[in-house]
């Protein structure tokens, strides 16, 4: 993405200035309910300011007019951003050129587009309105959001930018889905109460509900005033992940990954098929009483936001059977079956830097991933492509070093997914490093191009069998 003034003179072929680049007039402005949506800051702020002048002065007849003055102002000025921001398909990027007194232009790459979101907060709900999120690789956030939208002008936008993204006919309608997974709310509700966050809300409850009863009185209460605070966010937490991946619907199409998910604020996902940089298979200690998993993946653009929304964006499935979680990932990774790879432990000697888990920490690689194993009492297994490798480092520590041994990190781009090869022989992880900088170069070479769909069966691998499990190299055995 580029941020340029809207009306820059470019220049001429002899370096001089030319005309002014003006917004084409197909442009389009967005929903004329945006400045109500957006005033709604304004308000807040009014209010807030309002009561804290009346608690500190008690003076209540100001607030009756700095409130309205405050509303009516910030509707003004999101009604004059509403008129000067307009957008549209400029070659082969989207352009949206916006800017009340100092005019901007900024452009998309849509052969740099990673996912494309719809999110639908509860207010747009109401109105029937939705925000376009756009993520683009090496975007140091979402780029160029458009809220808001008609909801249906926001479905036709996302299918179209995905089609030129494609290296399809634009007007192409949205391809048709087949659902892949379903989350039922029960599950999701017992995998919340299984989790650590629930299980440490509860210790504090009991540990109050000690306090209180073998010491009483101002004791306590203070204990209960200092831990309170942790017991709301813990609740808060719980609930926001509840909420959050409520009706969760995973689906699959020529235009990839479709995601849909939210009680309150309803959010539609779009990846891209090849998007996926690395997939992380998870299991919390709890979990294992019934089996489930959860899976993250890597998406370029997602890990550069704020860490909150980088875990919010990045959930593949937030919760399944092993068995489903296996299918899934397969699909996310073209069709590779990262089960199927065959994983060496670690030296005997790596139990000095981990004597809990040192057999856990296994690698292994084939000719399409890497593969890394590791966890005790939360498990984890990770797969990168080698064509999504974006470096290789070794590290080694002073304890290290007297023990001979290595740690490999291959990078992928920012996000949840992280492929380890902790403390294996030096020797050995050096040839690591080097082996997988090859098969990253040669993988790179083969990998599937920027407009996936332009290329007659540049899909073809998500359809091929997968390989049989090899028992040896099953993540939870």
């Amino acid at each position: 993405m580029t941020d340029e003034p809207a009306t820059a003179e470019p220049r001429k072929e002899n370096g001089a200035p030319g005309a002014a680049d003006r917004t084409p007039a197909h442009f389009r402005r967005l929903h004329p309910l945006t400045p109500l949506l957006r005033g709604w800051a304004w308000l807040a702020a009014a209010v807030a300011f309002g009561s804290q002048d009346v608690l500190l002065s008690g003076a209540s007849p100001r607030i009756l007019v700095l409130v309205p003055l405050i509303a009516v102002a910030g509707l003004a000025v999101g009604l004059a951003s509403w008129w000067f921001t307009r957008y549209g398909i400029d070659g082969d990027a989207l352009r949206i050129d916006s800017g009340i007194f100092e005019r901007r232009s900024r452009r998309v790459r849509l052969d740099r587009l990673q996912a494309v979101d719809v999110v639908r907060p509860l207010s747009g709900r109401l109105l029937g309105v939705s925000e376009l999120r756009l993520e683009v690789a090496g975007g140091s956030d979402t780029e160029a959001p458009l809220a808001y939208l008609a909801a249906d002008e926001a479905v036709r936008l996302r299918a179209e930018l995905l089609a030129r993204a494609a290296g399809i006919d634009a007007a192409t309608p949205e391809a048709p889905e087949q659902v892949v997974h379903e989350v039922p709310p029960g599950r999701l509700l017992g995998s919340t109460v299984l989790s650590g966050t629930f299980l440490i809300g509860v210790v504090f409850l009991l540990l109050n509900g000690a306090a209180f009863v073998l010491t009483g009185g101002d004791v306590a209460m203070g204990v209960l005033t200092a831990s309170l605070p942790g017991v709301l966010a813990i609740g808060a937490a719980l609930w926001n992940q509840f909420v959050r991946n409520f009706g969760f619907v995973l689906a699959e199409s020529p235009d990839g990954f479709r995601i849909r998910k939210g009680l309150l604020d309803i959010k539609a996902q779009t990846v891209p098929p090849g998007r996926v940089q690395g997939v992380a298979l998870r299991q919390p200690l709890f979990w294992r009483l019934t089996d489930w998993v959860r899976l993250d993946v890597d998406v370029a653009g997602y890990g550069k936001t704020s860490d909150t929304d980088a875990s919010k964006s990045s959930v593949l499935l937030p919760v399944a059977s092993r068995r489903d979680a296996f299918d899934v990932m397969r699909h996310a990774l073209s069709g590779a079956a990262p089960e199927a790879v065959l994983v060496e432990p670690a030296p005997r000697r790596a139990a000095w830097l981990r004597p809990i888990g040192w057999r856990r920490l296994a690698y292994g690689a084939d000719d399409r991933l890497v593969v890394v194993r590791e966890g005790v009492l939360y498990r984890t297994l990770t797969a990168v492509p080698h064509a999504k490798t974006q470096s290789i480092r070794l590290t080694q520590g002073p304890i290290q070093r007297r023990l001979a041994l290595a740690t490999v990190h291959v990078d992928t781009t920012p996000g949840p997914v992280d492929a380890i090869i902790r403390h294996r022989d030096q020797l050995e992880a050096r040839r690591i490093l080097e082996e997988q900088t090859v098969r990253a170069r040669l993988a790179r070479k083969a990998d599937v191009p920027e407009q996936w769909m332009s290329v007659p069966g540049a899909r073809r691998r998500a359809e091929e069998a997968p390989a049989q499990p090899n028992p040896a190299a099953l993540p939870f055995h």
